[in-house]
């Protein structure tokens, strides 16, 4: 978005104020539109100690009108690999797919997914899937038994979140192509399973701010 539209963004509202989550998505909604389908992001800022791994909040959610997204899916197997293509996983693999990526150094897909048994031999790979925030976990539904309902799951809008090093939650609820009933069906969804996977120490409210926005445009602040 060129400058001269972000600026008529901002004329659109006060960027002071605070909204309610249907006000903020009709400002969203006025908003001049890019040359893409841009993705639909709140930036949720949390009232935890981001240093305490006890305070760390990491949950999936399964966002009723998906995020607009295709996910690339990667499933690690040994003894479900037909399920798992049909499923409609990308790349399958078992213990030779662990040693492609460690050899590669890289992963050429967005979200994975593994069977129990996969568990021992990708820690191998943790180091490379880690930090791209792939290694699959338990805590997100993402290691399991049922390797035909995880990657159901996710092919109908199943999306997993944690916050960042700054204690914030970065999650696309769709794109600006949806309309403002599946983008606060999403959002509420969202905010209700974070507000679910408060830590025990964290006292008072788990969320301190939210944020809306589109890739190209002006966040609006919103009411909590």
């Amino acid at each position: 978005m060129t400058s001269k539209k972000y600026q008529e963004a901002v004329k659109q509202f006060n960027q002071g104020e605070k909204y309610s989550l249907t006000e903020a998505l009709e400002i969203l909604e006025k908003f001049p539109k890019a040359g893409f389908d841009e993705s639909v992001e709140m930036h949720i800022r949390l009232n935890i100690d981001p240093k305490k791994s006890d305070q760390q909040v990491r949950a999936s959610v399964a966002l009723p009108h998906g995020t607009g997204k295709t996910q690339k899916i990667a499933a690690f197997t040994e003894t479900q690999q037909e399920e798992a293509k049909k499923a409609g996983a990308d790349i399958v693999g078992g213990e030779e797919l662990v040693e492609k990526i460690l050899k590669d150094k890289k992963a050429d897909f967005d979200i994975a997914v593994a069977t129990p048994e996969m568990m021992p031999k990708l820690s191998k790979a943790a180091r490379i899937l880690g930090p791209r925030g792939l290694m699959p976990n338990p805590k997100t539904k993402t290691v399991g038994a049922k390797v035909t309902e995880m990657i159901t799951d996710l092919k109908k809008g199943r999306a997993d979140f944690k916050t960042d090093k700054t204690g914030n939650i970065h999650q696309v609820i769709g794109k600006r192509s949806f309309d403002n009933k599946q983008l606060k069906e999403n959002a509420e969804i969202l905010l209700e399973t974070i507000n679910k996977n408060k830590p025990a120490k964290v006292k008072g409210k788990l969320i301190k701010t939210i944020t809306l926005t589109a890739t190209m445009t002006p966040g609006i602040k919103i009411v909590n």
